[in-house]
């Protein structure tokens, strides 16, 4: 008799999700157990019994875990497919990689730099979910010359979609022709956060650029490439 377990852990097992995420995809109907399509959340399935399918193709818990830090360049979106036909952080891997990965969180479009993939659904959570508040450093450009009390405003948590940020690590590196490069720290992971945070104290982000994610360091790995974590990489946010 294989271990039971509730779906959403048997389609965060298998690599494709998140726990928070296969709720959504049961709710949407996309998945199926012994052929019945499955909408209620609770529903319980054995490991090596039970088969289970996610938009009609069998998956199975279980199977090698796989880590990656890739440096992703502008102009690549962090999904696994994109409605417009943009291209995705996934065309940069599937030719070395063949079993089915994901991003962990997101880059904007506009944005470069670390970007952390995975099949293991569960450490993707602990990766990216607010209450592990992993540290995220970014280099920003901004058009205009920021001021001391701007930078202690960016400090202390600015007001962004109506709820205030978590204080933030942030310093000038360089003011030049009318630009100030800043590096920033911050422990959250909300959408297009960076960029509207200094929106909210009048600058424009001209560039942006991620070079660490709790200990994985971006280093001197090529724009377009990725390597696979250290076994102490993928330990730490176990341990967080």
């Amino acid at each position: 008799m294989g271990e039971i377990v509730r779906l959403q852990k048997y389609i965060a097992m298998s690599g494709r999700a998140s726990r928070r995420a296969a709720e959504q995809m049961i709710a949407d109907g996309r998945v199926k157990v012994n052929g019945e399509r499955i909408t209620e959340q609770g529903v319980k399935v054995e490991i090596g019994c039970d088969e289970v399918s996610l938009d009609g193709e069998i998956i199975k818990a279980g199977g090698k875990k796989i880590y990656i830090a890739l440096n992703k360049p502008e102009g690549y979106v962090t999904t696994v497919k994109d409605q417009f036909e943009r291209p995705t952080v996934m065309d940069l891997v599937e030719r070395e990689i063949n079993t089915r990965i994901f991003p962990v969180g997101r880059l904007d479009y506009e944005t470069e730099g670390l970007i952390l993939m995975t099949n293991d659904g569960g450490w993707a959570n602990r990766v990216s979910h607010p209450r592990f508040e992993s540290k995220k450093k970014y280099y920003a450009v901004l058009k205009g010359t920021l001021t001391i009390p701007e930078l202690n405003r960016i400090r202390r948590g600015v007001v962004i979609d109506g709820r205030k940020t978590h204080p933030a690590e942030c310093e000038i590196m360089e003011i030049e022709m009318g630009m100030t490069l800043v590096e920033i720290i911050i422990h959250e992971g909300r959408n297009r956060q960076i960029r509207k945070m200094f929106e909210a104290i009048g600058h424009e982000v001209k560039k942006l650029r991620r070079t660490e994610v709790g200990i994985v360091t971006l280093g001197n790995l090529p724009e377009g490439r990725w390597r696979y974590l250290t076994s102490s990489e993928v330990e730490y946010f176990n341990r967080k």
